[in-house]
């Protein structure tokens, strides 16, 4: 069992607060996301995990037992970076097979290790190659063979396929949680790209200023956003916002138009909505299209509402053009609601 506890764990680096009080619990065989912009802290956190840095508090635990004092060798965790970290002067089987020499393993165990992870990553092929005749998308799946040739509890990436093409990357997303399931192996993956957090996670922990601020699958993180961060990070395009005032019991206005919401005694709301989630009809909101962008299966219009701009995904057979009005009404269940003050989700 490789569950991961993280308690209390926050992180100063001087007057800079990293990390403040995070606590999560990974379970046993659990791919979890840590996601988030430059400078959130996934990477502090992932680094203290690893042992690679110190937390000012807090504690790790891993299978029941605590961590955070054992030296990154003793932790049972392997971990993959973005950069390769691929030796030059030695093949691929001794690439892979370098941390298992290291702990002095017999030569026909070596082997096997070796020859089954360069079976799952599929370079069986390259064993005999060097570091110079591989493409950068073999070199990574190299550098995760290496890593899973240990049979560690537990495995973190670091943004590992960042340095690849956008074709290369989206077939090495399927390829690694495939072989991650496979290997029955704890992972905990860092990016900044919303895409491959959202294809490969069992859940997500989405970051912002050294908090998590919703842990969730990532169909919840992206229907039921805890609060307007995780609402506006989310989705491409991401979610539009307009300001919402009270019209009566669980009832408010939103350019000029009512809507059911909470029942609450806020004098104002915001009003939220998935620009796949806005169809044109008879009634609703009044629109005007100011951009519209063909991107083949579907049309991206960015309009103006009152002072507001607002996206709406159509149909590609959608005739719209720049100046036209449009009256967009939104799918009932599909609208959120958030506190401006508080920024988080009203239920």
């Amino acid at each position: 069992m490789a569950e991961i506890q993280i308690k209390n764990i926050a992180k100063s680096f001087g007057a800079f607060q990293a990390l403040n009080d995070i606590n999560l619990t990974i379970a046993d065989q659990e791919f979890m996301v840590l996601l988030g912009a430059s400078g959130c802290g996934k990477s502090t956190l992932l680094r203290i995990i690893a042992g690679l840095e110190v937390a000012s508090s807090g504690e790790v635990w891993i299978g029941g037992k605590r961590i955070d004092h054992l030296s990154p060798k003793d932790r049972g965790i392997a971990m993959v970076f973005q950069n390769y970290a691929v030796f030059p002067h030695l093949t691929v089987f001794e690439n892979i097979g370098f941390g298992l020499r290291m702990k002095k393993l017999p030569n026909d165990e070596v082997t096997r290790r070796v020859e089954r992870v360069a079976g799952l990553m599929h370079i069986e092929m390259l064993l005999k190659r060097y570091s110079g005749e591989l493409s950068g998308g073999q070199r990574q799946r190299v550098a995760v063979a290496r890593a899973l040739a240990m049979e560690p509890d537990v495995i973190l990436m670091d943004e590992p396929l960042s340095n690849l093409d956008a074709l290369l990357r989206m077939e090495m997303r399927a390829e690694l949680k495939g072989v991650l399931a496979e290997s029955k192996t704890t992972a905990i993956y860092v990016t900044h790209d919303q895409v491959e957090a959202m294809s490969m996670a069992d859940r997500i922990s989405v970051m912002h200023q050294g908090d998590i601020v919703q842990a969730a699958s990532p169909i919840e993180v992206y229907r039921d956003p805890a609060a307007k961060f995780v609402a506006s990070f989310i989705g491409n395009p991401p979610m539009n916002f307009l300001p919402a005032k009270p019209a009566g019991p669980s009832k408010w206005q939103v350019a000029g138009q009512t809507f059911d919401g909470p029942n609450t005694d806020k004098a104002v709301l915001q009003f939220a909505i998935r620009p796949e989630d806005m169809q044109p009809a008879e009634q609703g909101l009044v629109a005007t299209a100011k951009i519209v962008e063909p991107l083949g299966a579907h049309l991206l219009v960015t309009c103006q509402i009152g002072d507001a701009l607002f996206r709406v995904i159509l149909d590609s057979d959608a005739v719209v053009k720049p100046g036209q009005s449009l009256t967009l009404a939104p799918q009932p269940d599909r609208v959120r609601w958030f506190d401006p003050d508080t920024t988080l989700a009203v239920a």
